[in-house]
């Protein structure tokens, strides 16, 4: 017997050091300005909240009321920082819509067939391609007949960049902004329904202090570059951070820019495993761009599903 309430006891520890690390965890996402580290504690905000809806039932299970209690409020505290991806919802369209498709291939990725198939099958107008090797550059000259308008970098890295377009571009460079050195598209789309400048950027990835810092930078510079802009902003592009981290929410204030995800809930595009699954690949848009669809493409080989939206401009 006396065993038996052993075991009880040491059950329900566990659950609470898995409780007590969900608080902290919490915590940490808030963090996210002072440390780097820190900062990747604030791109799990759905995982925390489901990770405490089980916690819950055990506890008041147990009649643990006031442990249960805390776990709604820590479960609430993250699901509200979700939440308003749920509200918004878009307009109907009332004239034909313009399809963007954002799609980071990886540059390791041997899966040609599987990245064409699902380009054909989205049928975008605009398609922005990341981590586009030179070997990747020569396997997509397939889609050339279909978009004949491009402007490109590829790199032998997991950085360069291609744009195709079925509409016509004009004022196309491509720079480099903050001081990471990584190439981003800037050019000028003609669309039937007026004009559109048009950002692809793909920051480094905030894998230790220095890489962090120079998308932090990249993400710092954007906004001006958004700004001088002479036309509605559609920009796009693998950020490497999700809407919950506080660079990206100084960013998504600066620039002014609203996410295509707001209306169409929680889309994770990096598809690692269950825990790993967020969305750090982004469209953003002026209030004149209306977005009326977003999805999720299929998987392609990537590390990343494709981002596809519908858009019109008022």
């Amino acid at each position: 017997m006396k065993k038996k309430k052993q075991t009880k006891l040491s059950f329900i520890g566990i659950v609470d050091v898995i409780a007590l690390g969900l608080i902290v965890v919490t915590i940490f996402g808030f963090l996210g300005r002072l440390n780097w580290f820190l900062d990747l504690f604030s791109h799990f905000r759905v995982q925390y909240m489901q990770l405490c809806l089980p916690i819950i039932a055990f506890y008041l299970w147990k009649r643990m009321n006031k442990k249960g209690v805390a776990m709604i409020l820590l479960a609430a505290i993250n699901y509200a920082l979700v939440l308003p991806l749920y509200f918004g919802k878009p307009e109907a369209p009332t004239k034909k819509p313009i399809r963007a498709m954002l799609m980071n291939i990886n540059a390791g990725n041997g899966n040609t067939e599987q990245v064409l198939k699902a380009i054909e099958q989205a049928g975008p107008d605009i398609l922005l391609l990341e981590e586009v090797t030179t070997k990747w550059n020569q396997e997509l000259q397939v889609l050339n007949e279909t978009y004949p308008h491009q402007v490109e970098q590829p790199r032998d890295d997991c950085f360069g960049i291609k744009l195709f377009s079925k509409l016509p571009l004009s004022k196309s460079e491509v720079v480099e902004i903050g001081q990471s050195g990584v190439p981003t598209i800037l050019t000028t789309l003609h669309t039937p329904q007026g004009e559109i400048s048009f950002i692809g950027t793909h920051p480094l990835p905030p894998i230790g202090n220095s890489y962090s810092k120079s998308r932090n930078l990249q993400l710092q510079a954007l906004p001006a570059v958004v700004k001088k802009q002479l036309h509605p902003v559609l920009l796009i592009g693998d950020l490497n951070t999700t809407p919950w981290s506080p660079h990206f929410h100084t960013f998504e204030t600066e620039s002014e820019l609203k996410n295509s995800m707001k209306g169409f809930g929680f889309q994770p595009s990096w598809a690692g495993n269950w825990f790993m699954k967020i969305p750090i690949d982004h469209v953003l848009h002026s209030e004149e761009i209306i977005i009326h669809n977003r999805m999720l493409g299929p998987h392609v080989g990537s590390d990343h599903l494709p981002v596809i939206v519908d858009f019109t401009m008022r």
